[in-house]
């Protein structure tokens, strides 16, 4: 390689010294060359004039990278106006001018003083001068030339990494492209072929190839499976000078992996899986795990798993697991070894992924047996139902039976099952259970009206294995029966005005009933037949449950009468119809012109029937007297006279005679003495022994009996009541009226212990108490004629 520089060098010296020896004509035809290359000739049509030159050199050229053992001659600077005798002196500037480059100054000759590398510069560009050494002038004017460094083939090529990475689809076809590898060359492509590339394989032969002139890297073999092999290791090499021998070369390392496709359908690693699993396993339960293998990685090798045919595919599921790629049986319906022992089950596994460049191959699917055994358990006993609804009527006897759970034992040997109830559920024992068919009866009443509902639970157990239990939840509803009779919804305070009018509504009333029947409540209102003509109200009934008491005349007193009694007789309409009276009290009051009340007091009343206050203190004060005297009074009696009837018992004030072949002793029944003990309590009905009732519905009631009144008005009253009831006591009984009020000491003012036959019966001391109650007096008296 030297040698042929050397050679090359000594070549172009030969040229320099023939272009300085050529005659004058020959140089000045260069010469007109160098001026239309610098723009200096006429060839654009304008005459130009240049002053005359009398440089005569042309290009220079220098090898790079000498290596000699002389200096580097590079050419020799000379003009025509120096005569040889050393009378001209040359300078060099520029581009490595004195340092790179030195010039003999007497003759022009210049040299490379340092080894020189074309790949940090090609050229350089100098200024030459030829001063005359006595004048100091420039013979010449300064003048540009250039030295251009001549390429060598000293750098081999070089790849831009020192290693590639690349991949390329497994089972690609012959020609595909993997990867472009690229190398440069320092020197210069213009000059030669030292910088001209080619590309060739040194690793990875029969696999892949490369193109020469581009580098680029192609699959070579058809077919290449990444199951088989999946890494390659290629070394392209990069050589220089076209190639040829001498060239300088490179080389580089190119890592080429082979991707996964979907060409590999799963496979199971057996046709034929068994598992087992006991009739107790809860829903969900897993029995056990296949796995189908697919040398395929990632979403190809991804696989679901399903049950395609087999007895059991509505019993069992089976589930992928993602993680592992493998299917999860699991129980699906609950299992019964006595029902079934043994299942068979077709199981696919299929990529979720397929490729269609590869169903020419198969389908990517497997098959597969399962055969699942079922093992006997001891199970508990199993009721018919979850749960039971039993309805029963309240009014079911004791004793009766209402409803039966049925439970069975679920195992081949079929044992015997006893019954019992929860008592934390049954806490008052209204129920019981028969142990041995699950019979449920009742031990106490029932009433709807207090419990609707009755949850009660039942165990069901074997006898023989007294751990396998079972329990159901028993619900009772208890179905009412018409045994309530409806009643007012509250009690209602009741007020007719003083100046009511006919026609008038004072009071709106509903009622209640403890039942529900099944089509709902409804009620009726009227009057107790016996008052179905009432002089002073009706019933008038709404037909939605309710009633309207209405005035049937004009105007209302007070003083005649303060309250009324109104027996209001409710239906309801269930069977059996039921039905019951309910009593209004209605009170007589002053009213404004609006009907707003204002009184209805004693007090007011009093002072209505014109009493003055002074008046009522002097009848209080009067009576507080009586009471001081009658006692004394009453024990001398008691010391005078034997009483009429001789016996322990204190019969007060009621006298019961016989002067008729009536009832007898059935006649003390008639008049209750209680009552003139305190005649302000209510009158119940009751009815005569010896008298058959007209009607049930015959009810009495009176009116207070103290409302300040005038008393003479209200004995007349009294005895006119008694005239005309035809429930009053017999006429041969003698009811006398004296209430002093509760608890008195002074007892009655019944004068019938005063009409003995002696006749000295002392009535002075009356004549202090008034004229009026020696008129009351009179009044109590009796005829003898009426003792026996």
């Amino acid at each position: 390689m030297r040698t042929c520089y050397c050679l090359s060098f000594l070549i172009w010296i030969c040229v320099l010294h023939e272009v300085h020896a050529t005659p004058l004509q020959k140089r000045t035809n260069k010469y007109l060359q160098a001026e239309r290359i610098m723009g200096l000739s006429e060839d654009d049509g304008k005459p130009l004039h240049r002053t005359k030159r009398g440089w005569m050199w042309n290009q220079f050229f220098l090898l790079e990278e000498y290596t000699g053992p002389d200096i580097q001659y590079v050419g020799k600077l000379h003009t025509d106006q120096d005569k040889g005798d050393g009378n001209l002196k040359y300078i060099l500037t520029g581009d490595g001018a004195g340092s790179l480059f030195v010039i003999d100054e007497n003759t022009g000759d210049i040299h490379a003083a340092k080894k020189l590398d074309r790949e940090e510069k090609s050229l350089y560009v100098l200024r030459a001068k030829a001063i005359d050494r006595q004048t100091g002038r420039q013979v010449e004017p300064e003048s540009e030339f250039i030295i251009k460094i001549h390429d060598i083939n000293d750098n081999e090529p070089k790849f831009t990494k020192d290693i590639y990475t690349a991949s390329v689809p497994e089972m690609s076809g012959v020609g595909t492209s993997v990867i472009q590898v690229t190398a440069t060359d320092a020197d210069d492509s213009n000059y030669g072929n030292s910088a001209r590339i080619v590309y060739s394989i040194l690793q990875g032969q029969p696999y892949f190839s490369v193109d020469p002139e581009t580098g680029i890297i192609k699959t070579a073999l058809p077919d290449m499976s990444r199951e088989n092999r999946e890494k390659y290791q290629v070394v392209i090499q990069a050589k220089d000078m076209g190639g040829q021998m001498g060239g300088l070369s490179g080389t580089t390392t190119v890592n080429i992996t082979l991707t996964d496709v979907n060409d590999n359908p799963p496979r199971f690693p057996q046709s034929t899986y068994q598992f087992s699993s006991p009739e107790s396993a809860p829903l969900g339960t897993p029995l056990g795990r296949i796995k189908a293998n697919d040398p395929d990685v990632n979403e190809n090798a991804e696989i679901r798993y399903g049950i395609s045919d087999g007895d059991g595919s509505d019993v069992f599921d089976i589930i992928t697991d993602k993680n592992t790629q493998e299917g999860i049986i699991t129980v699906k319906k609950p299992l019964d070894f006595e029902k079934k022992m043994l299942y068979m089950l077709k199981v696919e596994a299929v990529n979720t992924h397929p490729d269609p460049r590869f169903f020419h191959l198969g389908p990517f699917k497997d098959m597969a047996m399962v055969k699942i055994f079922v093992e006997d358990v001891d199970e508990p006993p199993v009721f018919s139902t979850t749960s039971y609804l039993i309805e029963v009527d309240e009014d079911v006897k004791e004793g009766s039976v209402v409803g039966q759970v049925i439970a069975h034992d679920p195992d081949i040997a079929k044992n015997t099952i006893k019954y019992s109830l929860d008592r934390n559920t049954d806490l008052d024992r209204i129920f019981n259970i028969h142990s041995g068919n699950g019979s449920i009866f009742l031990s106490k009443p029932l009433d709807r009206e207090l419990t609707t509902w009755h949850n009660i639970t039942v165990f069901a157990t074997e006898i023989n294995n007294p751990k396998q239990s079972n329990q159901v939840p028993v619900f009772i509803r208890i179905l009412d029966i018409n045994d309530h009779a409806p009643e007012f919804a509250k009690y209602y305070e009741t007020f007719v005005c003083e100046n009511a009018k006919a026609g008038q509504l004072i009071q709106t009333v509903s009622a209640v009933d403890k039942d529900e029947p099944l089509r709902g409540h409804k009620f009726f209102f009227e009057l107790l037949p016996e008052y179905t003509v009432h002089p002073n109200f009706s019933v008038v009934d709404n037909k939605d449950n309710t009633a309207g008491i209405m005035t049937r005349r004009n105007g209302y007193s007070r003083n005649k009468m303060s309250t009324h009694l109104l027996p209001v007789v409710i239906f309801d309409n269930d069977y059996p119809i039921q039905s019951s009276t309910g009593t209004l009290t209605i009170r007589v009051c002053s009213c404004d012109n609006r009907g707003n009340m204002q009184s209805c007091n004693a007090e007011a009343l009093l002072l209505s029937a014109g009493l003055s206050t002074g008046a009522l203190i002097a009848i209080l004060i009067i009576c507080s007297l009586f009471l001081i005297i009658w006692p004394a009074h009453h024990l001398c009696l008691q010391r005078k006279k034997e009483p009429l009837i001789v016996s322990k018992d204190d019969v007060r004030d009621n006298i019961v005679t016989y002067n008729d072949e009536g009832g007898g002793e059935e006649d003390t029944q008639a008049f209750d003495i209680g009552t003139l003990r305190n005649p302000e309590a209510r009158e119940e009905s009751k009815m005569r022994r010896d008298v058959i009732p007209e009607t049930i519905f015959q009810i009495r009631r009176t009116a207070p009996l103290w409302e300040n009144v005038d008393i003479q008005e209200f004995i007349h009253r009294r005895l006119k009541e008694n005239d005309l009831d035809p429930t009053a006591p017999p006429y041969d009984s003698l009811a006398t009226y004296a209430y002093e009020g509760n608890d008195s000491i002074a007892n009655s003012l019944s004068s019938l212990e005063s009409l003995t036959t002696d006749g000295n019966q002392d009535y002075d001391y009356l004549s202090d108490w008034g004229p009026r109650f020696k008129k009351l007096a009179d009044m109590y008296g009796g005829d003898d004629s009426d003792r026996e």
